[in-house]
């Protein structure tokens, strides 16, 4: 499987939802389940490491209190960070896990984040959040369909 796109956040904590969102979304285009394949969680664990494994691409999804509308798309590089010790952690923490277990670089992997503006427990997904969300989707759409990465280079944008 050329690319995984991995989408993680919370469906109970309003736009945190954005990341398992935009899978639900990829879904139900119907796009050739051969071009890519997706994974969904609350979070990311270590245990996510094998997720990467034998990839092309690596897309991560996950909203931000911090992105700029309608979304950020930028590229990753292995960095050790605070979360390596703790229950959950950061996508750049993850592809340095990848180096360390299978002893070299991580697939090229790119992170996706979406603007979100309520968090709290019990909330819907908020308006301008499915608004930024459905452009995201199309964005997502359009690289899936061009799985080399110099397009998805030329894409960047923060």
């Amino acid at each position: 499987m050329p690319v995984a796109v991995i989408g993680y956040g919370n469906p109970s904590r309003g736009d945190d939802a954005l990341g398992p969102l935009l899978l639900e979304r990829l879904e139900a285009l119907a796009i050739d389940p051969d071009h890519y394949e997706a994974v969904t969680d609350f979070q990311l664990q270590i245990e996510h490491v094998t997720d990467l494994a034998q990839r092309d691409l690596l897309l991560f999804v996950d909203a931000s209190l911090t992105a700029q509308a309608p979304f950020e798309f930028t590229r990753l590089t292995p960095q050790r960070d605070h979360s390596y010790s703790s229950h959950s952690l950061t996508p750049a923490t993850l592809l340095s896990v990848y180096g360390d277990v299978y002893k070299t670089a991580p697939p090229p992997a790119y992170l996706l984040t979406i603007p979100g503006y309520l968090f709290e427990l019990g909330q819907p997904l908020s308006q301008r959040a499915a608004e930024h969300l459905e452009q995201a989707v199309s964005f997502v759409e359009e690289l899936l369909q061009h799985p080399q990465r110099r397009f998805w280079e030329s894409k960047i944008r923060s």
